[in-house]
């Protein structure tokens, strides 16, 4: 006798027009909504000054999830793009887990190289999905390394384009040394132009 398929609920993903921060809101319900469903205990989100942060930690007061705030490198000081003490501070007040850290797809030793390499690859691939799909991927990726994530369960990593959030994926994590093991179970929700 043959097993008989899982029967897999259907979803909608819920996709936006144009990728930016008018999105970040309406993303973030819908993570909440399929974390409910899920029983998801964390959420990771790419947070440069702290601004999708403080509305993750908003969107799922209350639950017991567990925001953890993933921030640029300190090598982008330069551009303005670190997070300051002061709005480190306030993050962590606000009972947010913040990390920075090296970024696991860019930003290292082969940028400027012209020898992108594999994590160069993984993060052009990532990106033919949309720049907050690279963006949710990394940060999964740097809060593992970093040892603050559960990995026996799955999480929901947020990512976006520019500023505020657009992308949010369902993820069994992984590190980055064992990549090939991440999982992107579902997409929760992305722009449709990359």
């Amino acid at each position: 006798m043959a097993n008989k398929p899982e029967r897999v609920v259907g979803r909608t993903i819920l996709y936006f027009a144009k990728a930016g921060t008018a999105n970040t809101d309406a993303l973030l319900r819908a993570a909440r909504s399929r974390g409910d469903a899920l029983g998801v205990r964390q959420i990771v989100v790419a947070s440069t000054h702290g601004f999708t942060a403080h509305r993750a930690q908003a969107a799922f007061a209350g639950t017991g999830v567990e925001v953890i705030a993933v921030t640029i490198a300190a090598s982008y000081a330069a551009e303005g793009w670190t997070m300051t003490d002061a709005e480190r501070a306030r993050l962590r007040r606000a009972g947010v887990t913040v990390l920075t850290g090296t970024h696991a797809l860019s930003g290292g030793l082969a940028d400027g190289l012209d020898a992108p390499g594999v994590q160069g690859t993984a993060s052009k691939v990532l990106y033919r999905f949309c720049q907050g799909m690279k963006v949710a991927v990394e940060v999964v990726l740097m809060a593992a390394d970093a040892g603050l994530l559960d990995m026996r369960r799955e999480i929901i990593a947020v990512g976006g384009t520019g500023e505020g959030a657009d992308t949010a994926i369902v993820v069994k994590p992984a590190y980055t040394r064992t990549f090939q093991k991440l999982e992107i179970r579902e997409i929760i929700g992305k722009p449709r132009k990359a």
